[in-house]
C-alpha cells in the first residue's frame, strides 16, 4: 500500500507520426500529449513501424507508453 504523499503514476500508449524520422514521431506524440495530460515523466518506446504506400515509405510511426503522475 502507496504511504500517504508518495507519487501514482498511469501508464498510457500513445503513437506518433512524421513524415521525416521515428525521432520526430516520438517528439510530435510528446509535444502533443503535453497539452492534454500533466507532469509527463517517462516516455518508452514500445514499437516503431513505417507505412508504406507504392513500395515507398511514407510515415514513421513511433509508439510511446508515457507515464504520468496522478494528482490528489
Amino acid at each position: 500500500m502507496a504511504k500517504k504523499g508518495e507519487p501514482v503514476y498511469r501508464v498510457v500508449d500513445v503513437i506518433g507520426l512524421s513524415a521525416t524520422s521515428w525521432e520526430d514521431a516520438a517528439r510530435n506524440a510528446v509535444n502533443t500529449a503535453s497539452k492534454s495530460l500533466r507532469d509527463l515523466r517517462i516516455a518508452e518506446v514500445v514499437k516503431m513501424d513505417v507505412k508504406v504506400d507504392n513500395g515507398k515509405i511514407t510515415a514513421f510511426r513511433t509508439r510511446l507508453a508515457l507515464s504520468f503522475k496522478y494528482e490528489g
